[in-house]
């Protein structure tokens, strides 16, 4: 498992030490040498590489990496270039496309929002190769709880993006007057028509943002 660092690794020092992180650590390393596990261990904590804490503007929450290959590199709902984006990001696509306008891209990486400090976390960091959910309940979401929770205190502006029932269930950590907290169904197939088309994540968030004296994120992709 590549490590965390900066200003992330301050953040989360705490967690290291405790006895549910070590037996994670036991896990997932025995788990990428017995298994196939996506994203690739040099990926695992790319949200947090990307995304210093003190430059995170937006949070969206994802649930576990896909699981399929050359899928996932440590960002959630995006995809490497050279990839089909899957039926989710196909549905945020449209949604930013009807919401502000965006060219539809025709690659799946958005590495260039998490650049901007849009920090895009999975509760669940890991996954068996083609089996959703494999990984839910050997610790991770105690460690990306203790991520949640840091951001929480942070005094400024931050746009948390809750999609589907399990990111809403995060909703109760979240009691900092000064972030916006914006949530809807989950965009894949089985649920976009619910409520996530029309719900204007994007505009919303640069609003805020922009109100709050804060850069919007270009959410282009090129």
């Amino acid at each position: 498992m590549s490590g965390i660092s900066g200003d992330w690794y301050e953040a989360l020092k705490g967690e290291f030490a405790k006895p549910y992180y070590r037996k994670l650590f036991q896990t997932v390393n025995e788990e990428y040498r017995t298994q196939l596990i996506f994203p690739p261990a040099e990926d695992l904590f790319n949200a947090f590489h990307l995304t210093p804490l003190k430059s995170v503007k937006v949070v969206i929450l994802g649930q576990d990496p896909y699981h399929n290959n050359g899928q996932a590199h440590g960002l959630c709902f995006s995809v490497k270039k050279g990839v089909d984006v899957p039926p989710s990001l196909v549905n945020i696509y449209k949604e930013l496309h009807d919401d502000l306008g965006c060219a539809v891209p025709n690659h799946g990486c958005l590495t260039k929002w998490a650049q901007q400090g849009v920090l895009m976390l999975n509760t669940v960091l890991t996954v068996r190769a083609h089996q959703a959910n494999s990984h839910r309940g050997i610790g991770w979401e105690e460690f990306t709880d203790a991520a949640i929770m840091a951001l929480n205190t942070q005094n400024r502006p931050i746009v948390f993006i809750l999609w589907g029932a399990p990111a809403q269930r995060k909703k109760s950590m979240l009691n900092n007057p000064q972030h916006l907290i914006l949530t809807a169904p989950h965009p894949s197939p089985l649920s976009a028509y619910r409520g996530f088309f029309g719900s204007r994540p994007f505009s919303k968030t640069n609003e805020f943002l922009k109100s709050h004296g804060e850069t919007p994120i270009d959410w282009q992709i090129e």
